[in-house]
């Protein structure tokens, strides 16, 4: 018989085997000072293109003034307990109110952290006889929320409708076999390569195959649609979205999610989503916080335009400057490039110590091998100025990565800590 902890001790995962390299500047870095395009890191301001305050709603004046209000009139501990047993309130369900008429569906449910309410969601909604189809590269929490999943599951490549129509014609067969339905799952905005999910051709064929969809649109409510509804509303199919998943993450800056459907779907939910009946209510602090980002979302749709004219800007002039961004049509901007783990690593260390930029990185594991991913994500409160700067950055570190000035053959250990 082995022992647990010597196992993990031996393979820490393909990410924590990297972790005496990697912690505090890769991983967990601490970036500090107030919310915003331009935040300190390690004692030096950089400008920050890795945060999804999309809006800029996370120092607006009136939403610090509304949390400061919130906190000092509630406490951060009212509601005491499950929304079921003593967590309910009259903002909790006015905020259900408002998101439901954002996303144009009878009813929703809030829920206190997205990842959690995606799981557990997709556990309540299913039982063994029915069947789950998927896009292939779904965020992990559908991913995790499917493996719990006690019956089949089919998973179609990505935004592969051809495939898409494959799955479900052997989901069809087995359901008819097991006397069960099917649920498909999908994104409205994936968030590593910025494409939207095809919402209206997956809609499309619900006649032929009578199943239900599910949209975790975390990168798309606030940000797609003429109302800032999401991408069902931005791609004229949101009546045929069965259940709509928010997040407060993004968007609203704060934390925690929401999930709008039918009246009967919600009530459902309500008194069966196992993370919501067993776990503390969204505290009222936060609330009251998320009806004032509402209320801004909702009047202020000059927010929305600076985020996409800046995003239009910045993908633009990225592409004018010979650099692949992929298929993305949304604010959400990979910048593709080839090499290894330690070149993008030391890419990655030039760009924040030399040029003062902070981007999220991206390799192996989480895409194939010799591919790197710089992610950006742009917002409302950047500036032209950010924009023309950045590019002008990135085509130096272009060159000098295919020139070969970052090649290394490891990744120093604990050169974190010694930066």
């Amino acid at each position: 018989m082995k022992d647990i902890f010597e196992r993990i001790e031996k393979n820490m995962g393909p990410i924590g085997e990297h972790s005496k390299e990697s912690h505090g500047y890769f991983t967990f870095p601490k970036l500090e000072g107030e919310i915003g395009p331009h935040m300190m890191f390690r004692g030096k301001k950089l400008l920050n293109w890795s945060l999804n305050n999309y809006l800029g709603l996370a120092n607006h004046p009136e939403v610090r003034q509304a949390d400061t209000e919130g906190a000092q009139q509630y406490g951060l501990a009212l509601p005491m307990g499950a929304r079921m047993m003593s967590g309910n309130s009259d903002k909790h369900e006015l905020l259900e109110a408002g998101l439901s008429k954002l996303v144009k569906k009878e009813d929703t449910i809030l829920c206190n952290f997205g990842y959690q309410a995606m799981v557990s969601a997709i556990d309540a909604l299913v039982d063994r006889h029915d069947v789950i189809v998927y896009d292939a590269e779904s965020h992990a929490c559908i991913l995790d929320g499917v493996r719990l999943h006690m019956g089949k599951r089919y998973v179609f490549k990505h935004n592969d409708i051809e495939d898409c129509e494959k799955q479900l014609e052997r989901a069809k067969k087995l359901a008819e076999t097991t006397g069960g339905g099917i649920l498909v799952i999908t994104e409205g905005v994936f968030g590593m390569r910025g494409d939207q999910g095809k919402l209206k051709e997956i809609v499309a064929l619900k006649k032929k195959y009578n199943f239900r969809l599910f949209v975790d649109d975390a990168h798309g409510i606030g940000t797609m649609g003429a109302s800032g509804g999401g991408t069902g509303e931005e791609q004229n199919c949101q009546d045929g979205i069965d259940v709509y998943f928010g997040t407060f993450a993004k968007s609203f800056a704060l934390i925690g999610g929401f999930i709008s459907s039918s009246k009967n779907v919600i009530t459902y939910l309500r008194y069966n989503m196992r993370s919501q009946i067993f776990a503390k209510s969204l505290p009222m602090p936060l609330v009251h916080g998320l009806l004032k980002r509402l209320e801004l979302l909702n009047n202020h749709p000059e927010f929305r335009h600076k985020l996409w004219d800046i995003t239009k800007k910045l993908q633009k002039g990225l592409v004018d400057a010979g650099f692949n961004i992929g298929d993305t049509n949304t604010c959400v901007t990979p910048v593709y490039m080839n090499g290894s783990i330690p070149e993008a690593t030391n890419m990655v260390i030039d760009l924040r110590e030399n040029f003062g930029i902070f981007c999220s990185m991206v390799v192996y594991p989480v895409i194939p091998k010799g591919m790197i991913i710089l992610r950006l994500i742009p917002t409302a409160v950047h500036t032209d100025e950010d924009v023309k700067y950045t590019i002008e950055s990135f085509s130096k570190i272009k060159d000098k990565l295919y020139g070969g000035q970052y090649a290394a053959d490891k990744i120093k250990e604990g050169f974190a800590q010694k930066l």
